[in-house]
């Protein structure tokens, strides 16, 4: 069962917050009040202690909040669980993703408050898949609103124009290319093996919507083949690598792929 964590940390928050408030405003100074009076211990007495709920929730609230602005607003981290961005990202590479570029957005609802940047060309996005909004993928930002975008013969065109690549190495069964969409270069497989047509096409990118793509060009279930994403399920831009662990169960966790997200 997929668990919606955003929307759980909503909640516990609100209810940690909403809890510790109702205490304060209308029960803890009634607490207070009914403290027997012991004039012989004057203020060495102590106070009535909090009900259990009253106290974990004044405990885990701070907590809760502070990690609802964190991860809702500036920074949220995320796990590759594909191959579809080699050999840019590894399966089991953890990356942080940045909330604000793109502007900002209310948590679980997804509705952008304030507008700040758009997506480029050649960004690494994350976004809510459009055929399962519980999931979300990461993709490269080839196609703008406006473009027409274009794929035939393993090659990627904008606008009429071939996107720049150039040779790198043959690694049986791929091929390792350089790109440049705008003023990002990367890195991207090509399988060596015989064009077979698939996610070939052209297309013209509605208004408020980007064309993304893998680069692991062959191997990549991205806008060829289920179309645009709109701007409303944009969730960041994704910028780092912060550490790699391929299985909890059979590894351990590596920091040499640190470093910038190209």
């Amino acid at each position: 069962m997929d668990i919606d964590f955003p929307l759980v940390l909503v909640v516990l928050t609100f209810a940690t917050g909403l809890v510790w408030l109702v205490d304060h405003l209308f029960f803890k100074a009634r607490r207070l009040a009914s403290q027997p009076d012991d004039t012989g211990e004057g203020d060495d007495q102590e106070p009535p202690k909090d009900p259990y709920l009253v106290d974990l929730s004044r405990s885990f609230f701070p907590i809760l909040a502070v990690v609802l602005v964190l991860r809702s607003f500036l920074v949220e981290p995320f796990q590759i669980p594909s191959g579809s961005m080699l050999p840019t990202l590894e399966v089991g590479d953890f990356i942080l993703v940045n909330k604000y570029t793109y502007g900002l957005r209310l948590p679980v609802i997804g509705t952008k408050v304030l507008a700040l940047n758009d997506p480029q060309r050649g960004d690494v996005m994350v976004f809510k898949y459009p055929e399962d909004r519980r999931t979300n993928y990461i993709k490269r930002v080839v196609g703008l609103p406006g473009d027409r975008v274009s794929y035939r013969n393993k090659t990627l065109y904008i606008n009429d124009e071939a996107v720049a690549s150039s040779f790198v190495a043959a690694l049986p069964p791929v091929e390792l290319r350089r790109e440049r969409l705008g003023d990002t270069e990367h890195q991207i497989y090509l399988t060596m093996a015989r064009n077979t047509g698939a996610g070939e096409g052209e297309w013209v990118i509605p208004e408020g919507e980007y064309f993304v793509v893998g680069d692991n060009r062959d191997n990549s279930n991205d806008s060829r083949f289920w179309g645009t994403v709109p701007d409303e399920l944009v969730v960041g831009r994704a910028f780092a690598i912060w550490m790699h662990w391929r299985s909890m169960t059979s590894s351990l966790p590596s920091f040499d792929r640190v470093g910038r997200i190209d």
